[in-house]
């Protein structure tokens, strides 16, 4: 595994973790807060699947993802 490939894992789990402690205090607000969990989650997951493809870049996108789902879901008062 080269520098950048460390680089994006450690960041991966940093924001993984970050993710996932926020995910489990956060509440749905409607049909459309349970439409924003399901894909949050199905970023998560895909985090993990591209983690052990050792796809790297893929996994860091995924969470990314993820936080920029729950961020955007609490702004627009779709999670709580």
């Amino acid at each position: 595994m080269n520098e950048t490939q460390k680089e994006l894992l450690e960041q991966t789990d940093i924001w993984y973790l970050k993710a996932a402690a926020v995910l489990k205090k956060t509440k749905a607000v409607g049909v459309k807060g349970e439409e924003f969990l399901v894909n949050i989650n199905a970023y998560m997951s895909d985090t993990n699947h591209f983690k052990e493809k050792e796809d790297f870049v893929r996994a860091f996108e995924a969470v990314v993802w993820a936080w920029a789902w729950l961020e955007i879901g609490k702004e627009a008062g779709f999670l709580e």
